[in-house]
């Protein structure tokens, strides 16, 4: 008898919201979303590269900025000497006239590349400020490999290459290829990494352990 009166009044409670829900009419429509407005907010500070260079940080990426070209050769070394790294390939006929000018030692064909792939120095299309991502195709002589294969990937790029987003970026490659597009375009954000396994972080696993990015002034020796 207990159990039956305790069922008829759980019934009547339910009910009595029901009928306070009723009597409260429709519920209010959520305000229409504004599709014209940005995604997301400005980005801080006036300098996209200063935005670039603390994203790029902040997703695991190493930053160096090189005022000149003794500089960069400087910088350069003291990575390859911290990271105990042997001389990066490098295939573009650009980055190698720049390096060659510089006095840095560098890779410039294919030997024992597959074998002591350890380190590669690439050229990019642009910088992301947003997601301090960079911006890599298959257009350049770098190709597919030498951004993707060995374990440490650097990346010699220029203010300018700066942008504020990843469809400023897009617009970049459209302006510069057209209907063109390279067969590869890749937005690297930060080294490889993966949790697949048992949620374990694993750096390296999909390509290189490590990116580190040398920002070398527009004015020096221009890179084209």
């Amino acid at each position: 008898m207990d159990s039956e009166n305790s069922a008829t009044g759980a019934r009547a409670a339910v009910l009595a919201r029901i009928r306070q829900g009723l009597a409260a009419g429709p519920a209010q429509l959520p305000p229409r979303p504004d599709f014209a407005a940005p995604v997301h907010p400005p980005l801080g500070g006036d300098d996209p590269v200063v935005a670039f260079a603390e994203s790029f940080q902040r997703v695991g990426g190493e930053f160096y900025y090189c005022e000149s070209l003794p500089h960069l050769a400087a910088q350069l070394a003291g990575f390859r000497q911290r990271q105990q790294v042997g001389i990066p390939f490098v295939w573009e006929p650009e980055l190698q006239a720049l390096l060659y000018k510089a006095g840095v030692a560098f890779r410039a064909d294919e030997t024992e590349f597959i074998e002591q792939a350890d380190l590669s120095l690439t050229s990019c299309e642009a910088l992301v400020a947003r997601t301090g991502s960079v911006l890599v195709s298959a257009a350049t002589g770098s190709g597919r490999r030498l951004s993707i294969y060995p374990d440490q990937h650097l990346v010699l790029a220029r203010p300018s290459q700066v942008v504020a987003e990843i469809g400023d970026a897009l617009r970049v490659m459209q302006a510069r290829y057209g209907a063109q597009l390279p067969s590869m375009v890749s937005l690297t954000t930060g080294p490889s990494r993966t949790a697949d396994i048992e949620k374990t972080l694993v750096l390296g696993a999909h390509g290189p352990r490590r990116i580190a990015l040398f920002l070398l002034e527009d004015d020096d020796a221009a890179l084209t």
